[in-house]
C-alpha cells in the first residue's frame, strides 16, 4: 500500500486533495497541516517522515501573503523555502518522491509568450523569490517534481472568486486590473491532476519524470475578465470597471504577464486540462450549495 503524506492539508489543495483522494482505494494518505506538522521545525520534520516512511510527499504547505511578504520576507523564505530544504533533507537517500507546489510568480512577467519550464526565473516580489528558493530545495532530491500554478481559487478558503463574489454583491462597481494576464487553476483540477500522476506512476501505466512542470486550467484572462466571468455567472448586477495596475495600489510587483506552456506535462502524463471557464462554473456551482 502506497503512503501518501500531504502537508498544508487545510489550504485550497489541500482541502481538494482530501476530497479527491476519495476516489482512490488501496492507498494510506496522511492529510497534515502545522498542528500535526510544522515542515519549517527540521527536527520535527525528520521525525514524522522517519516514522511514517511516506512512499511520496505532496507540499501543498505555503506562505501566499504576495503583499505581506515585502514587509516579512523572512517567514516567506522559512516557509516557502526553508521547509522545503527540510522535506528535501528528510527523504536523502530515500526512494520517496517529492511533489512541491510552486508559482507562476518565480517568472518575471515581462513575456508576451507563454512560458515555458526551461526560461530562466526572475522573480520581481520576495514571495516570488521565496517560491525559487523552495524550487531549488526541492530538486536537491532527484526524485522531485516540481508543479508551477498560477491563480489558485477553490470552493474552500480565501481567494479571488470568492472576494469578487463578496464584494460584488455588496457594491455597485468594482475596480479590477485589467494589465495583468494569465490564468486561473482550480484547485481541485490540479489535485486531480496530481492524483493522475502518482496512481498512473503506481500502477506503471506511466514513469515519474521529476522536474519542473508548468500547470493551469487553459485560455487566458485578465484579472478583469475574469472577474466579469464570476459576476455574470452568478448573476449579479455589479458593474466590473477595468483600470491599471499603477491606479490600483499593491505593495508587491505583480507579473504583468504570466501564462505558462502546459505542453510537458500534458505529453508527459497524458493529461487533458479543462479550460478556465468550464472549471470557474463547477467551482460556483458548488459554492451556490
Amino acid at each position: 500500500m502506497a503512503i501518501i503524506l500531504i502537508t498544508g492539508c487545510d489550504g485550497q489543495l489541500g482541502n481538494e486533495l482530501k476530497t479527491v483522494s476519495r476516489s482512490y482505494y488501496g492507498y494510506d494518505f496522511i492529510f497534515t497541516d502545522i498542528n500535526t506538522l510544522d515542515i519549517t521545525n527540521q527536527e520535527q520534520t525528520s521525525e514524522f517522515i522517519e516514522q511514517n516512511s511516506p512512499d511520496w510527499i505532496i507540499n501543498c504547505a505555503a506562505y501566499n501573503l504576495v503583499d505581506k511578504a515585502e514587509s516579512e520576507p523572512e517567514k516567506a523564505m522559512l516557509i516557502n523555502g526553508i521547509a522545503v530544504k527540510n522535506i528535501s533533507e528528510a527523504i536523502k537517500g530515500s526512494e520517496c518522491r517529492f511533489i512541491h507546489v510552486s508559482s507562476d510568480y518565480v517568472y518575471d512577467g515581462k513575456s508576451n509568450i507563454p512560458y515555458y519550464e526551461n526560461i530562466p526565473p526572475d522573480p520581481p516580489s520576495a514571495y516570488g523569490k521565496s517560491k525559487l528558493a523552495g524550487e531549488k530545495y526541492a530538486l536537491l532530491h532527484p526524485a522531485s517534481m516540481i508543479i508551477r500554478t498560477s491563480w489558485l481559487y477553490s470552493s474552500f478558503g480565501n481567494n479571488f472568486v470568492k472576494t469578487i463574489l463578496k464584494r460584488a454583491s455588496e457594491k455597485e462597481t468594482l475596480n479590477v486590473v485589467f494589465d495583468q494576464t494569465g490564468t486561473p487553476t482550480y484547485a481541485a483540477d490540479l489535485a486531480d491532476a496530481i492524483m493522475s500522476i502518482i496512481s498512473g506512476v503506481i500502477r506503471n501505466q506511466m514513469a515519474m519524470n521529476s522536474g519542473i512542470f508548468n500547470y493551469s486550467n487553459e485560455g487566458v484572462c485578465t484579472w478583469y475578465d475574469f472577474a466579469s466571468e464570476i459576476v455574470k455567472e452568478s448573476g449579479l448586477t455589479c458593474k466590473i470597471q477595468p483600470v491599471l495596475s499603477k491606479d490600483f495600489h499593491q505593495v508587491a510587483q505583480r507579473p504583468s504577464y504570466s501564462v505558462m506552456d502546459k505542453s510537458k506535462i500534458k505529453e508527459s502524463y497524458g493529461l487533458s486540462i479543462p479550460h478556465w471557464r468550464t472549471s470557474l462554473l463547477k467551482c460556483l456551482k458548488l459554492l451556490k450549495q
